[in-house]
């Protein structure tokens, strides 16, 4: 099991609370698809790609659950419009279970890599500072002993952010002046936190897409000086998303897992928007595990992303 994992009544809750906004979009659309329908049809398959892709699920991913259930009415020969939702239910949890290969929710830190770093990428304004205070957080209650590194070195505001959460939750933070070499601060960050026996190191980074090759030169370098203290450092790297955003979303993973080997990610602030589909989209497009999801302002409200649970709570039990 992982850290975290436990999914206790409350988090229900807050889930079911989060993705209010996108179950009732999402199924208010999918009513008026099958209106005067008795029956799942080619016109019906139609409206309902309309309706993923506008409850931005992404093209890619809208065409392949179409095709899986064109398969199934085309087995089954007759397929009722009320049997549509248990067997949109069905298809997405597959899709999740398929393209997921992260054995446990959120983090289960070996006792043979520790410091554990999780260096943090993402564009500015995603919530990626928050997600590390929160992190850091979820860490410290289940006993770990936690450094963060001020390695986002081109905005004061990131730095003092990160400040701000390092002192709310307890964990001590690394920095260094405002423009210094982001790969320095990682590097202190990680001699510290090995001569002082730390579990987990979180480094924030700085949230620029200017251009790809410059993205990739500064997050090489940053791996490059880690591993001068830990050899296999990072041991995650974890993009940041705004669920919020839909589509643009998706184009901050493309240009994210090109430029660096992204091997986790968080989707941040789906209780604000329709657009919980993107949590769908994202799983099936990039095959890279979403370990946690934001749905709220609350350092509770960030939870371990639980496939099962998500699509119980979009469906309903």
């Amino acid at each position: 099991m992982g850290l975290f994992n436990i999914f206790s009544k409350s988090k229900k809750e807050t889930l079911d609370n989060g993705l209010q906004k996108t179950k009732e979009s999402f199924f208010g659309k999918l009513t008026r698809a099958v209106a005067g329908k008795s029956k799942v049809d080619d016109d019906v398959l139609d409206n309902l790609e309309e309706v993923l892709v506008t409850s931005d699920v992404g093209v890619d991913t809208t065409l392949n659950i179409i095709q899986r259930i064109e398969k199934r009415v085309e087995r089954d020969k007759y397929v009722t419009t009320d049997e549509l939702n248990g067997i949109l239910r069905d298809e997405i949890a597959s899709l999740l279970t398929e393209n997921n290969t992260c054995d446990t929710e959120g983090y289960n830190i070996p006792a043979d890599k520790r410091p554990y770093v999780i260096m943090v990428v993402g564009v500015n304004g995603v919530g990626k500072t928050t997600t590390i205070g929160k992190l850091a957080y979820q860490f410290k209650q289940n006993g770990l002993k936690v450094y963060l590194g001020a390695a986002d070195t081109f905005r004061a505001a990131a730095v003092e952010q990160l400040v701000i959460w390092g002192e709310r939750v307890g964990v001590p933070v690394i920095k260094q002046q405002m423009g210094s070499d982001p790969a320095s601060v990682a590097f202190d960050t990680l001699k510290s936190a090995v001569a002082n026996e730390a579990d987990v190191v979180l480094i924030d980074t700085a949230g620029r897409l200017h251009n790809k090759k410059g993205l990739m030169d500064e997050l090489s370098k940053i791996k490059r000086v880690m591993q001068k203290v830990i050899p296999d450092a990072p041991h995650d790297v974890m993009l940041v998303l705004d669920g919020s955003t839909g589509q643009n979303a998706f184009e901050q993973a493309k240009q994210f897992t090109a430029a660096t080997d992204v091997t986790s990610m968080a989707i941040t602030k789906l209780d604000g928007s329709a657009k919980g589909g993107v949590v769908i989209g994202i799983s099936d497009q990039f095959k890279i595990p979403v370990r946690y999801i934001g749905l709220g302002e609350g350092i509770e409200d960030f939870q371990p992303f639980n496939r099962r649970e998500f699509v119980n709570s979009l469906f309903g039990e």
